[in-house]
């Protein structure tokens, strides 16, 4: 009780800000076969310097072993195609210099960022799931009408009774199906790929699809440097198929985990209005107010918290960090991936990454990178590919896959 009083009373005194983090060398796009020279020396870690890297490797060093988990190993569900889409307008730095007071260098050197893309005009997340969807069922090879479960992961819908069924019909998936929306945050793809999994391992399904798709550009304060520069608009998809055995499965092991007495760090809470209806009566209405972040405090718990919860996928599925061929995050802050890479001991030459094009695009980041890394031949068939998605709620979880 007394951990939940102080959790609440932390969250009433958050302010909005972002962690000062130093300066970010040059990125290479995710889609590079190879690190430049420049990039190379990234995986140096400047911001830790000797005594961080020291303490991450006391770190590592002082953790126990994590125990494999019954239930959370391989599932017989693996992945067969993946596709994304992204909106016509982009929003560079440069574009943003003239938005608010800040410059192109500035959300470079704390965040990664150079580009990000918005929906604009008629343009919906709907059109952008289904052609993320439809790009992912041709690199799978197979047609619509073999899908019998779709789930949209999305915490920004253009309906808020769910954009999945409709989704689900515009890529042409039969109504034999059935589609529902999950929303996690960042952490969706994630969680809706464990869901979806769970759901072929049965064996009362054959094929899914997985959408993750968000329009927070919809829902930013544009006035507010901190958070108007992260986010992005953007979706990707992943087909899973069943396997007959788990030996043929793809989904090696997960864990995730949440934590509600953080919610206040990161929300996109309801604003609500007191509306007379009659003489009598009072109702709430309102709308929502514009995403908040205690950027420094997500920094923390994304440091401290997804290096743990890979280890745990890992153990799950019986390998360790050695056997990672890449690492692939959700795509809210370069330093954070290199601080996760740094205290997992994976070199950032296995980090996939393309914040730097699309910026924060949410429930969309993980498959997005996926689907260019695959597109591009980075990602081979029977790669071990170890990915973790965190963000609101606070939530945060972890897949280990074996793509093809």
């Amino acid at each position: 009780m007394l951990r939940a009083v102080i959790a609440v009373a932390a969250c009433a005194q958050v302010t909005i800000a972002f962690s000062p983090l130093g300066a970010a060398p040059s990125l290479r796009r995710a889609n590079a076969p190879a690190l430049s020279a420049q990039g190379k020396q990234r995986s140096g870690l400047k911001l830790g310097n000797k005594k961080s890297a020291l303490r991450a490797v006391v770190e590592s060093a002082a953790a126990p072993a994590k125990e494999k988990k019954m239930g959370r190993g391989v599932l017989k569900a693996r992945p067969i195609g993946v596709g994304h889409a992204a909106p016509q307008s982009k929003i560079t730095n440069s574009d943003m210099e003239k938005i608010v007071e800040t410059t192109g260098e500035w959300i470079q050197t704390r965040t990664g960022i150079e580009n990000r893309y918005a929906l604009k005009g008629k343009e919906t997340l709907r059109d952008i799931a289904i052609a993320a969807g439809k790009a992912a069922i041709a690199d799978a090879g197979i047609k619509a009408e073999d899908i019998d479960l779709v789930i949209v992961a999305t915490s920004s819908p253009d309906d808020m009774f769910g954009d999945a069924p409709s989704v689900a019909s515009g890529i042409g998936v039969p109504k034999t199906a059935f589609a529902f929306d999950l929303t996690a945050a960042c952490s969706g793809f994630l969680f809706a790929t464990v869901t979806a999994s769970q759901f072929l391992n049965n064996g009362g399904h054959k094929t899914a699809l997985v959408v993750g798709a968000d329009a927070l550009t919809r829902w930013v304060d544009w006035s507010d440097r901190n958070t108007c520069v992260l986010f992005g608009d953007g979706a990707g998809a992943m087909v899973l198929t069943s396997t007959e055995t788990a030996d043929e499965g793809g989904i090696l092991g997960f864990e995730m985990h949440s934590d509600g007495n953080g919610y206040c760090n990161l929300q996109l809470p309801y604003q609500q209005a007191d509306r007379a209806v009659g003489p009598e009566h009072h109702v709430l209405e309102g709308d929502y107010e514009p995403i908040s972040m205690n950027g420094k405090e997500v920094y923390k718990f994304a440091t401290r918290e997804v290096p743990d919860v890979i280890e745990e996928a890992l153990a799950n599925a019986g390998l360790t960090t050695a056997d990672v061929d890449h690492l692939l995050l959700h795509q809210a802050n370069i330093r954070i991936m290199e601080i996760v890479a740094q205290r997992l001991g994976i070199p950032m030459e296995k980090v996939i990454h393309n914040l730097e094009e699309y910026g924060n695009t949410s429930a969309g980041s993980i498959p997005l990178a996926l689907s260019e890394a695959v597109a591009s031949g980075r990602i081979k068939k029977g790669d071990v590919i170890a990915c973790a998605g965190f963000g609101a709620g606070l939530s945060w979880g972890s897949t280990v896959m074996r793509w093809g």
